[in-house]
């Protein structure tokens, strides 16, 4: 079969991370006879300083061509030190979701047994944990109106919602656990905010369109604590845009390791796929990122266009770069060795393209003595 992917590395490491999923990509096309093309395109810290806005016409008119988007990460030092600046790198991810109507965030959030000492959590915390975070993604405060006083002494921030913007990500989040551990958590504020008491008007309709599916409500305040208490209760979380935000980032405790997690966007004719870990500009350019939650970005784009063996593939060869150690200094002990970002990059696509091999070779392979002809 033949794609095409928009690919819109971005800032700081993003170029890195993406160009080692576009290995495992490469791969996948080689073993399984696909055609996969790549159309770059710039966002955000990149796009200012060439184009000078952070979302360029050409970048919108290559991601609605695409049929997926690979996304690296935006943000810059130099802006971040500046937080008045009016144009900034983060407007074009905004921008970019807006455009594409992608009005859900899907967020995986598992935990790796090989990484579970990673965690701050507990072992038996953490261990067995597979949730899902259905964030709506284009509505809510963030989108909302904003104000500020003559004065600058008074600020105002305006947090709207629709049934129309609560229904299309309730039905992708009841659909989702259908397939999984059939159990919805609503997260909001209904004892406090209008918005949160429409999204429960809403969602407990919709819930009765999915008799095998159980829905239950929770306070955002107390599921902020039971994320990190007892994260195996959840199955599928669903939430308003800040609440996602917010959970979404306490949960990252889970996995050990920011680098592990991806997340998809997803709206009605278009989708985008990334790492969740942000550019961490302190770190480009010196081959040290973890590139496998960039890797597991590209793993559910193939999923998304319906490729579920392939992703398989790639899913396992994280699995077995976990297993035999083959990754970045976030992920490894004191005394332990850790591998570059390119090195995990090329161990992943040679999983895949070897995957009958021993692990003493892909050992081999890492240490760059491959023994396979």
């Amino acid at each position: 079969m033949k794609f095409t992917f928009a690919v819109i590395s971005g800032d700081g490491i993003g170029p890195e991370v993406t160009n080692q999923a576009k290995k495992a990509l490469e791969a996948v096309a080689e073993v399984y006879n696909h055609v996969f093309l790549y159309k770059d395109a710039k966002i955000g810290a990149c796009a200012i300083d060439e184009k000078g806005v952070p979302l360029p016409e050409e970048t919108i008119k290559i991601c609605k061509e695409a049929d997926a988007i690979l996304y690296g990460a935006v943000g810059d030092i130099k802006y971040d030190n500046n937080p008045s600046s009016k144009i900034r790198p983060e407007q074009g991810i905004l921008q970019l979701r807006q455009e594409l109507k992608l009005f859900c965030n899907i967020r995986p959030i598992k935990a790796y047994n090989k990484l579970l000492k990673n965690s701050p959590l507990k072992r038996e915390v953490v261990s067995g944990t597979d949730v899902a975070i259905f964030r709506e993604l284009t509505g809510g405060i963030y989108f909302g109106k904003k104000e500020l006083s003559k004065d600058g002494k008074i600020a105002f921030d305006g947090c709207q919602y629709s049934e129309e913007e609560i229904l299309r990500v309730a039905h992708l989040a009841f659909k989702a656990a259908g397939e999984r551990r059939k159990k919805v958590t609503l997260v909001d504020k209904a004892n406090v905010l209008e918005t949160s008491r429409l999204w429960r008007r809403v969602v407990t309709e919709v819930a009765k369109e999915y008799e095998d599916v159980s829905l239950d409500f929770m306070l955002v305040d107390n599921a902020t604590m039971q994320i990190v208490l007892n994260p195996k209760q959840f199955d599928v979380i669903l939430t308003e845009n800040l609440f996602g935000d917010i959970i979404s980032d306490v949960a990252t405790v889970i996995g050990g390791s920011i680098g592990m997690l991806a997340a998809s966007s997803i709206g009605e004719k278009h989708a985008l796929f990334e790492p969740i870990h942000g550019s961490y500009p302190q770190a480009a350019g010196k081959d040290i990122a973890n590139p496998l939650a960039s890797i597991i970005s590209a793993a559910m784009m193939l999923e998304y266009l319906g490729l579920e063996d392939e992703a398989d593939a790639i899913h396992r060869a994280v699995q077995k770069s976990l297993d035999l150690g083959i990754t970045t200094k976030d992920l490894k002990a004191k005394n332990q060795t850790a591998a570059l970002t390119s090195k995990v990059g090329d161990f992943i696509a040679d999983y895949i393209e070897n995957q009958e091999d021993s692990n003493m070779n892909f050992k081999n392979i890492h240490m760059g003595q491959s023994t396979i002809i």
